[in-house]
């Protein structure tokens, strides 16, 4: 079951839109990580269901991050949030075990519908 949330993206912006959405469908924002070694020590310390991460982050970008997440827990859940969605990015993304890539813009029915994805 997916209730507690991380999410991973350096835009302010981006963490309200989606923290609005996720609260209102009764999901926790367990952590607000603005880059990827943020999200990946989150991710240790807070062990959530599910993480969203962005792709363009400074210090290490989405993917590294995902990387070195599904290393430390196989099992770990990943939706990608990015503005880039080119075809060697997806691939990439697919290549580390991301579970779903969603494409900015975003609105609240593609979040919840791709949570109810991955129950």
């Amino acid at each position: 079951m997916i209730k507690r949330i991380l999410i991973v993206d350096d835009s302010p912006i981006i963490h309200t839109l989606l923290r609005k959405t996720l609260e209102k469908h009764d999901f926790e924002v367990c952590g607000d990580a603005h880059n990827g070694r943020e999200g990946v020590e989150m991710y240790k310390e807070l062990k959530p269901d599910l993480v969203f991460m962005d792709i363009t982050m400074p210090i290490i970008d989405g993917l590294e991050a995902s990387k070195l997440i599904k290393e430390y827990d196989g099992q770990a859940k990943i939706i990608m949030l990015s503005a880039m969605g080119d075809d060697d990015i997806i691939g990439q993304a697919e290549e580390l075990g991301i579970d779903i890539f969603l494409k900015k813009p975003f609105d609240e029915y593609k979040i919840i519908s791709a949570i109810s994805k991955m129950i």
